[in-house]
């Protein structure tokens, strides 16, 4: 029996067989075309096919992983076209007569050196990602088909790591869980893993060794433990392990239709986060009690051009004609940092999640705001809105976007257009200034939402998209905690409610100190819904409140 240790990033247990990823390859030669004209419209035909494939994986992975998933195909979409890469590529094959495949592997080089050398770790992450795409280009100029698992019989899978378009091509059926030699639990390959509900884990290092291929092993993705040729003790343990988990997912659905209410009869609102209008299929089929987070920025990432009124107005009300009158809180554009658009023409920052982004744009931009908050407050008139507006760091973004908000009111009434005077407005709380200033904020709006994934990033000083951060990336730091108990009281001393839409929203091991807390509202991704409940409605909090909130008034590290 071989135990290897690596990071548990998504819990379930998976039992078969290893087999290890094998991507096709492709032999590149250089080659002098006579035709460039031909051989340009070669490579733009792949181009095209390529950004349809994209197109074709997003939606996958939007109804198997949700839109954060597939956000990351519709990114791939636009590097695909950018215009500087293309021109480059251009050159290659029109200037210098360069075939097609040759010139989108140089270009692609070029590239993804020019992104590992800068000093951003995010733009350093984009060398993989444009590294990606143009195999995509490459595979489809030489008709090369990626992904699939040669194996009769589901297998634990094993790799290097995973792309996100390698990950979410895989036929499901036959993977019983990731293994992967890299990578960290915001990697591409956890994150799909855990919306997927499949065990994996990651961080396995030189140890994952090819010659285990074929032999029997366990992945356990709470631990990160796999076992290779276990034997029958750690077999039958491992194997309950996954016979309770199957049987709570069976118990989980017996939960629909329940209160989200403790033991001692406190209530919780549990909402989910989505980015499209598809995406409320799966909040209806979960039973979410609203929607706490719609990302409206699909809208500007899934075109060419700025969207117009009517293309928003229509997709809002189309999610609030579908809610059936369950309240929606949509979040304003919130572009920049880790999402960023050409046509926007947004100027290069050394550190864009420390720059012009969300409502800043929005406030720089008058004109540009001004069309989403017509378009919302038009949809508003077909079910129960609350707008929130993100990255907020002071009194004056919020007054100021509450007075644009006035101005799109009185003119909707002059041209009388209908809407609702009831839409409620609120901020997320993502900065440790928003945080601290809470007890003001709290005057200006109608409720607070917790970014948690961002309070983390600002408040520890580490870029959440750095894999290499690790543990100095503590979602658990007593620093945020504290903020979000502070953000909590402040918000109940001023009458509001107060709610949390990061990723720590989901985590159950939080779940009763929130609740401690006294925080009203979790709004999640989906498929968390039911498990969430479930671990509600298993609190006491007269039982647990007072100890954790000591612990938090000590230092939550030590628990």
């Amino acid at each position: 029996m071989i135990t290897i240790q690596g990071k548990g990033v998504s819990a379930g247990v998976g039992v078969g067989p290893l087999y290890f990823y094998r991507r096709a390859t492709v032999e590149i030669h250089n080659t002098t075309v006579e035709d460039t004209d031909a051989e340009w419209h070669r490579f733009k035909g792949a181009q095209t096919g390529a950004v349809e494939q994209l197109g074709v994986l997003a939606e996958q992975a939007r109804a198997e992983a949700g839109d954060e998933a597939a956000m990351l195909f519709e990114t791939h979409q636009m590097m695909a076209e950018d215009l500087d890469y293309e021109e480059a590529i251009e050159d290659l094959i029109i200037n210098q007569k360069l075939n097609a495949e040759a010139a989108v592997s140089q270009v692609a080089e070029q590239f993804a050196a020019m992104f590992a050398a800068m000093d951003d770790t995010y733009m350093q992450a984009r060398a993989a990602d444009v590294q990606d795409v143009s195999q995509r280009i490459i595979g489809i100029l030489c008709g090369v088909v990626q992904g699939g698992i040669a194996s009769d019989v589901p297998v634990l899978l094993a790799a290097d790591d995973l792309a996100p378009s390698e990950t979410i091509q895989l036929d499901k059926s036959k993977i019983l869980g990731f293994i992967t030699v890299g990578g960290s639990g915001s990697s591409h390959t956890a994150i799909l893993a855990r919306t997927m509900g499949i065990p994996a884990i990651v961080g396995m290092g030189d140890a994952l060794k090819p010659e285990y291929e074929g032999r029997q092993a366990i992945a356990d993705g709470s631990t990160g433990a796999l076992v290779i040729d276990p034997d029958d003790e750690t077999r039958d343990r491992l194997l309950k392990k996954r016979e309770e988990q199957l049987r709570l997912q069976r118990l989980l659905e017996t939960l629909k239709g329940q209160e989200n209410v403790t033991k001692d009869g406190k209530t919780v609102r549990i909402y989910c986060n989505i980015g499209s209008p598809e995406d409320v299929h799966a909040v209806q089929v979960n039973d979410g009690g609203g929607i706490g987070l719609f990302r409206s920025e699909f809208l500007y990432l899934n075109t060419k051009d700025y969207p117009t009124e009517d293309e928003q107005f229509n997709a809002y009300k189309q999610v609030l004609s579908d809610m059936d009158g369950k309240e929606v809180i949509i979040r304003t554009l919130d572009i920049g940092a880790d999402k960023q658009i050409g046509y926007f023409n947004l100027p290069k920052e050394d550190n864009p999640a420390m720059g012009m982004r969300a409502l800043r744009i929005c406030l720089n931009r008058p004109e540009i705001f001004r069309v989403q908050l017509r378009a919302l407050f038009r949809a508003s008139a077909y079910g129960k809105l609350g707008i929130m507006f993100p990255m907020v760091t002071s009194v004056w973004e919020v007054r100021e976007a509450k007075r644009m908000c006035e101005e799109v009111k009185r003119d909707l009434k002059h041209e009388g257009i209908p809407y609702s005077d009831d839409v409620k407005i609120g901020v997320m709380i993502e900065t440790p200034a928003a945080a601290v200033i809470s007890d003001r904020l709290a005057k200006e709006v109608d409720f607070f939402s917790i970014g948690t994934n961002d309070l983390t990033q600002y408040t520890l000083a580490c870029d959440r998209q750095n894999n290499d951060l690790g543990r100095f990336y503590n979602p658990h730091h007593p620093a945020v905690l504290r903020l979000i108990q502070m953000v909590t009281e402040n918000a109940h001393k001023n009458g509001i409610w107060v709610g949390i839409c990061g990723e720590l929203g989901a985590d159950l091991t939080l779940t009763e100190t929130f609740l401690a807390m006294g925080v009203d509202e979790l709004s999640v991704t989906p498929r968390a819904v039911l498990p969430l409940r479930n671990a509600v409605r298993m609190t006491d909090t007269r039982e647990t409140s007072q100890r954790i909130l000591d612990d938090l008034a000590e230092d939550y590290e030590a628990r």
